[in-house]
Protein backbone atom coordinates (compact mmCIF):
# COMPACT_ATOMS: atom_id res chain seq x y z
CA UNK A 1 0.00 0.00 0.00
CA UNK A 2 1.67 2.94 -0.99
CA UNK A 3 0.52 6.94 0.04
CA UNK A 4 1.86 7.83 -3.58
CA UNK A 5 -1.09 6.51 -4.85
CA UNK A 6 -3.86 8.92 -3.23
CA UNK A 7 -5.24 11.24 -6.04
CA UNK A 8 -4.16 9.09 -8.91
CA UNK A 9 -7.29 9.00 -10.65
CA UNK A 10 -7.37 12.48 -11.58
CA UNK A 11 -4.08 11.62 -13.58
CA UNK A 12 -5.44 8.39 -15.44
CA UNK A 13 -5.28 8.58 -19.16
CA UNK A 14 -8.37 6.16 -20.15
CA UNK A 15 -12.04 8.32 -19.62
CA UNK A 16 -14.52 6.42 -16.81
CA UNK A 17 -16.03 3.37 -18.59
CA UNK A 18 -14.74 4.28 -21.91
CA UNK A 19 -14.60 1.32 -23.94
CA UNK A 20 -13.85 1.13 -27.92
CA UNK A 21 -16.56 -0.74 -29.54
CA UNK A 22 -15.10 -0.95 -32.97
CA UNK A 23 -12.76 -3.34 -31.41
CA UNK A 24 -14.66 -6.55 -31.97
CA UNK A 25 -13.69 -9.27 -28.35
CA UNK A 26 -12.04 -12.58 -30.64
CA UNK A 27 -11.73 -15.54 -29.48
CA UNK A 28 -7.79 -15.39 -29.19
CA UNK A 29 -8.12 -12.03 -26.86
CA UNK A 30 -6.66 -12.65 -23.18
CA UNK A 31 -7.72 -12.06 -20.55
CA UNK A 32 -6.86 -9.46 -17.26
CA UNK A 33 -7.12 -11.56 -13.73
CA UNK A 34 -6.69 -8.89 -10.83
CA UNK A 35 -5.65 -11.33 -8.06
CA UNK A 36 -6.11 -10.58 -4.81
CA UNK A 37 -2.68 -12.04 -2.37
CA UNK A 38 -2.03 -12.51 0.85
CA UNK A 39 -1.21 -8.92 3.47
CA UNK A 40 0.76 -10.95 5.59
CA UNK A 41 0.52 -14.00 6.40
CA UNK A 42 0.89 -16.82 3.41
CA UNK A 43 -1.80 -19.18 3.79
CA UNK A 44 -4.30 -16.32 3.17
CA UNK A 45 -4.63 -17.00 -0.62
CA UNK A 46 -7.59 -19.14 -1.92
CA UNK A 47 -7.23 -21.93 -4.07
CA UNK A 48 -8.46 -20.31 -6.99
CA UNK A 49 -6.04 -17.16 -7.03
CA UNK A 50 -3.12 -20.10 -6.84
CA UNK A 51 -4.78 -21.58 -9.86
CA UNK A 52 -4.52 -18.81 -12.19
CA UNK A 53 -0.86 -17.74 -11.11
CA UNK A 54 0.08 -20.69 -12.36
CA UNK A 55 -1.75 -21.22 -15.54
CA UNK A 56 -1.34 -17.26 -16.58
CA UNK A 57 1.13 -16.68 -18.83
CA UNK A 58 2.53 -13.81 -17.08
CA UNK A 59 1.97 -12.46 -13.54
CA UNK A 60 2.36 -8.67 -13.56
CA UNK A 61 3.64 -7.62 -9.94
CA UNK A 62 4.18 -4.68 -8.11
CA UNK A 63 7.27 -5.83 -6.70
CA UNK A 64 8.75 -9.30 -8.09
CA UNK A 65 10.62 -9.86 -5.43
CA UNK A 66 8.20 -9.81 -2.89
CA UNK A 67 6.23 -11.91 -5.30
CA UNK A 68 9.00 -14.49 -5.45
CA UNK A 69 8.13 -15.59 -2.03
CA UNK A 70 4.57 -15.89 -2.58
CA UNK A 71 4.88 -18.42 -5.89
CA UNK A 72 8.02 -20.09 -4.06
CA UNK A 73 5.73 -20.65 -1.16
CA UNK A 74 3.11 -22.53 -3.46
CA UNK A 75 5.41 -23.35 -6.34
CA UNK A 76 4.47 -21.22 -8.51
CA UNK A 77 6.70 -21.16 -11.63
CA UNK A 78 5.03 -18.58 -14.30
CA UNK A 79 7.36 -15.60 -15.51
CA UNK A 80 6.59 -11.93 -14.02
CA UNK A 81 7.12 -8.55 -15.02
CA UNK A 82 6.83 -5.56 -12.74
CA UNK A 83 4.57 -2.77 -12.80
CA UNK A 84 5.01 -0.35 -10.40
CA UNK A 85 4.14 3.26 -9.21
CA UNK A 86 7.20 4.40 -11.51
CA UNK A 87 6.53 2.52 -14.82
CA UNK A 88 2.92 1.54 -15.27
CA UNK A 89 2.06 4.78 -17.35
CA UNK A 90 4.58 2.97 -20.05
CA UNK A 91 4.24 -0.37 -19.51
CA UNK A 92 0.84 -1.03 -19.80
CA UNK A 93 0.58 -0.42 -23.66
CA UNK A 94 2.74 -3.70 -24.04
CA UNK A 95 0.41 -5.69 -21.71
CA UNK A 96 -2.16 -4.90 -23.54
CA UNK A 97 -0.71 -5.59 -26.50
CA UNK A 98 -0.10 -9.26 -25.50
CA UNK A 99 -3.42 -9.72 -23.96
CA UNK A 100 -4.47 -8.71 -27.46
CA UNK A 101 -2.35 -11.58 -28.94
CA UNK A 102 -4.59 -14.14 -26.71
CA UNK A 103 -1.63 -14.52 -23.60
CA UNK A 104 -3.85 -13.89 -20.16
CA UNK A 105 -2.09 -11.85 -17.60
CA UNK A 106 -2.28 -11.78 -13.63
CA UNK A 107 -1.90 -8.76 -11.57
CA UNK A 108 -1.05 -8.79 -8.25
CA UNK A 109 0.22 -5.74 -6.17
CA UNK A 110 2.25 -6.36 -2.74
CA UNK A 111 -0.60 -7.18 -0.68
CA UNK A 112 -4.23 -7.25 -0.67
CA UNK A 113 -6.64 -5.86 -3.98
CA UNK A 114 -4.53 -4.34 -6.86
CA UNK A 115 -5.79 -0.84 -7.10
CA UNK A 116 -6.70 -0.16 -3.72
CA UNK A 117 -4.21 1.81 -2.64
CA UNK A 118 -1.65 0.32 -4.71
CA UNK A 119 -0.76 0.01 -8.65
CA UNK A 120 -3.19 -1.39 -11.23
CA UNK A 121 -5.83 1.25 -12.10
CA UNK A 122 -3.95 2.22 -15.62
CA UNK A 123 -4.21 -1.45 -16.59
CA UNK A 124 -7.53 -2.46 -15.63
CA UNK A 125 -8.84 0.87 -17.58
CA UNK A 126 -7.05 0.13 -20.06
CA UNK A 127 -7.92 -3.44 -20.59
CA UNK A 128 -11.64 -2.46 -20.33
CA UNK A 129 -11.20 0.27 -23.14
CA UNK A 130 -9.94 -2.46 -25.03
CA UNK A 131 -12.66 -5.07 -24.59
CA UNK A 132 -10.10 -6.87 -23.16
CA UNK A 133 -12.12 -9.66 -20.31
CA UNK A 134 -11.29 -8.14 -16.38
CA UNK A 135 -11.45 -11.00 -14.33
CA UNK A 136 -11.41 -10.53 -10.09
CA UNK A 137 -9.97 -13.31 -8.21
CA UNK A 138 -11.25 -11.77 -5.16
CA UNK A 139 -9.43 -12.69 -1.62
CA UNK A 140 -7.46 -10.62 1.29
CA UNK A 141 -8.25 -6.97 2.00
CA UNK A 142 -7.02 -4.83 4.58
CA UNK A 143 -9.80 -2.91 5.05
CA UNK A 144 -12.29 -5.41 5.35
CA UNK A 145 -9.46 -7.57 7.63
CA UNK A 146 -10.10 -4.55 10.14
CA UNK A 147 -13.15 -3.95 9.78
CA UNK A 148 -14.16 -7.76 10.59
CA UNK A 149 -11.97 -7.06 14.31
CA UNK A 150 -12.90 -4.14 14.93
CA UNK A 151 -16.22 -4.01 17.03
CA UNK A 152 -17.59 -0.98 15.05
CA UNK A 153 -20.45 -0.57 12.72
CA UNK A 154 -19.81 -3.09 9.75
CA UNK A 155 -22.80 -2.60 7.73
CA UNK A 156 -22.26 0.80 6.40
CA UNK A 157 -18.65 2.05 5.93
CA UNK A 158 -16.28 4.65 3.90
CA UNK A 159 -12.74 3.61 2.21
CA UNK A 160 -11.03 6.67 2.36
CA UNK A 161 -7.27 5.40 1.90
CA UNK A 162 -4.64 7.89 2.92
CA UNK A 163 -5.52 11.12 4.05
CA UNK A 164 -3.62 14.31 3.13
CA UNK A 165 0.18 14.10 3.96
CA UNK A 166 -0.05 18.06 4.77
CA UNK A 167 -1.89 18.74 8.19
CA UNK A 168 -3.93 21.64 6.30
CA UNK A 169 -4.92 19.00 3.34
CA UNK A 170 -5.78 16.68 6.01
CA UNK A 171 -7.77 18.30 8.63
CA UNK A 172 -9.70 19.42 5.66
CA UNK A 173 -10.40 16.14 4.47
CA UNK A 174 -11.63 15.05 7.80
CA UNK A 175 -13.69 18.20 7.89
CA UNK A 176 -15.65 16.97 4.95
CA UNK A 177 -16.26 13.62 6.43
CA UNK A 178 -17.64 15.22 9.78
CA UNK A 179 -21.59 14.14 9.13
CA UNK A 180 -20.56 10.66 7.63
CA UNK A 181 -22.52 7.91 9.55
CA UNK A 182 -20.61 4.68 8.26
CA UNK A 183 -17.12 3.78 10.14
CA UNK A 184 -14.23 5.19 7.91
CA UNK A 185 -11.55 2.80 6.69
CA UNK A 186 -7.78 4.70 6.04
CA UNK A 187 -4.43 3.51 5.54
CA UNK A 188 -1.53 5.51 7.69
CA UNK A 189 2.36 5.51 7.73
CA UNK A 190 3.55 4.94 11.19
CA UNK A 191 5.47 8.27 11.61
CA UNK A 192 2.25 10.37 10.28
CA UNK A 193 -0.07 8.26 12.68
CA UNK A 194 0.38 10.57 15.87
CA UNK A 195 -0.41 13.62 13.90
CA UNK A 196 -3.96 11.72 12.38
CA UNK A 197 -4.70 11.11 15.49
CA UNK A 198 -4.31 14.50 16.62
CA UNK A 199 -6.64 15.82 14.12
CA UNK A 200 -9.12 13.15 14.13
CA UNK A 201 -9.31 14.06 17.85
CA UNK A 202 -9.70 18.07 17.25
CA UNK A 203 -11.79 17.30 14.11
CA UNK A 204 -14.04 15.23 14.27
CA UNK A 205 -14.45 14.87 18.46
CA UNK A 206 -13.48 12.02 20.68
CA UNK A 207 -14.50 9.03 18.05
CA UNK A 208 -14.28 5.56 18.47
CA UNK A 209 -10.59 4.13 17.07
CA UNK A 210 -9.54 0.92 16.07
CA UNK A 211 -5.75 1.26 15.17
CA UNK A 212 -4.91 -1.84 13.35
CA UNK A 213 -1.13 -3.07 12.67
CA UNK A 214 0.42 -5.66 10.55
CA UNK A 215 -2.69 -7.35 10.05
CA UNK A 216 -2.35 -11.10 9.72
CA UNK A 217 1.32 -10.79 10.79
CA UNK A 218 2.81 -12.59 13.75
CA UNK A 219 3.00 -9.03 15.59
CA UNK A 220 -0.87 -8.16 14.69
CA UNK A 221 -2.33 -6.15 17.29
CA UNK A 222 -5.23 -4.12 17.85
CA UNK A 223 -5.80 -0.91 19.93
CA UNK A 224 -9.33 -0.12 20.74
CA UNK A 225 -10.89 3.12 22.47
CA UNK A 226 -11.52 6.75 21.91
CA UNK A 227 -9.19 9.06 20.04
CA UNK A 228 -7.28 10.61 22.83
CA UNK A 229 -7.15 7.01 24.40
CA UNK A 230 -5.17 5.62 21.59
CA UNK A 231 -3.11 8.32 21.45
CA UNK A 232 -2.05 7.72 25.22
CA UNK A 233 -1.38 4.35 24.63
CA UNK A 234 0.61 5.16 21.42
CA UNK A 235 2.80 7.94 23.34
CA UNK A 236 5.02 5.47 24.58
CA UNK A 237 7.27 5.02 21.94
CA UNK A 238 7.12 4.46 18.21
CA UNK A 239 4.66 2.34 15.95
CA UNK A 240 6.04 0.21 13.29
CA UNK A 241 4.52 -1.77 10.51
CA UNK A 242 1.80 -1.52 8.24
CA UNK A 243 -1.48 0.56 9.47
CA UNK A 244 -5.13 0.66 9.02
CA UNK A 245 -7.15 2.86 11.55
CA UNK A 246 -11.23 3.23 11.33
CA UNK A 247 -13.18 5.62 12.98
CA UNK A 248 -17.11 5.09 14.19
CA UNK A 249 -19.43 6.97 12.06
CA UNK A 250 -21.21 10.47 13.00
CA UNK A 251 -24.41 9.15 15.31
CA UNK A 252 -26.33 12.52 15.65
CA UNK A 253 -28.22 14.66 13.00
CA UNK A 254 -26.96 17.96 12.31
CA UNK A 255 -28.36 20.41 15.09
CA UNK A 256 -29.46 23.85 14.73
CA UNK A 257 -26.72 25.96 15.46
CA UNK A 258 -27.37 29.37 16.86
CA UNK A 259 -24.81 32.16 15.84
CA UNK A 260 -23.85 32.32 19.68
CA UNK A 261 -22.94 28.74 18.82
CA UNK A 262 -20.89 29.19 15.67
CA UNK A 263 -18.71 31.91 17.05
CA UNK A 264 -18.01 29.83 19.88
CA UNK A 265 -16.97 27.02 18.14
CA UNK A 266 -15.03 29.33 15.73
CA UNK A 267 -12.93 30.39 18.77
CA UNK A 268 -12.36 26.88 19.56
CA UNK A 269 -10.71 26.16 16.19
CA UNK A 270 -9.05 29.59 16.43
CA UNK A 271 -6.98 28.38 19.27
CA UNK A 272 -5.27 26.21 16.65
CA UNK A 273 -2.67 28.13 14.51
CA UNK A 274 -2.01 25.74 11.98
CA UNK A 275 -5.76 26.48 11.14
CA UNK A 276 -6.62 29.67 9.00
CA UNK A 277 -9.57 31.60 9.33
CA UNK A 278 -10.87 29.73 5.70
CA UNK A 279 -9.71 26.09 7.71
CA UNK A 280 -11.94 27.34 10.62
CA UNK A 281 -14.96 28.17 8.22
CA UNK A 282 -14.88 25.04 6.17
CA UNK A 283 -14.52 23.08 9.39
CA UNK A 284 -17.74 24.91 11.02
CA UNK A 285 -19.58 24.43 7.66
CA UNK A 286 -19.08 20.77 7.60
CA UNK A 287 -19.77 20.30 10.88
CA UNK A 288 -22.90 22.03 11.30
CA UNK A 289 -24.58 22.23 7.88
CA UNK A 290 -24.62 25.83 7.73
CA UNK A 291 -23.70 27.72 4.83
CA UNK A 292 -19.79 28.76 4.65
CA UNK A 293 -21.38 32.59 3.91
CA UNK A 294 -23.17 32.65 7.15
CA UNK A 295 -20.24 31.58 8.94
CA UNK A 296 -18.00 33.98 6.90
CA UNK A 297 -20.22 37.31 7.93
CA UNK A 298 -20.25 35.99 11.74
CA UNK A 299 -16.84 35.62 12.11
CA UNK A 300 -15.80 39.23 10.10
CA UNK A 301 -18.45 41.07 12.30
CA UNK A 302 -17.32 39.51 15.75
Amino acid sequence: MHSAWQGETARLVVPIFQRDFSVKPSNVTGTLYIVATPIGNLEDITLRAIRVLREADLIAAEDTRHTRKLLDAHGIRTPMISLHEHNEEGRVPSLIAKMGDGRSIAHVSDAGTPGLSDPGFRLIRAAIARNIPVVPVPGVSAAVAALSASGLTMNRFLFQGFLPAKPAGRRRQLADLAMEPGTMVFFESPHRLPAMLRDISDVLGNRSVVVCRELTKIHESFIRGTAQDVMRVLAGGPVKGEITVLVSGCEETKPQWTDADIMKRFEQLRQNPALSRRDCVDQIAAETGVSKNRIYKLTVAG
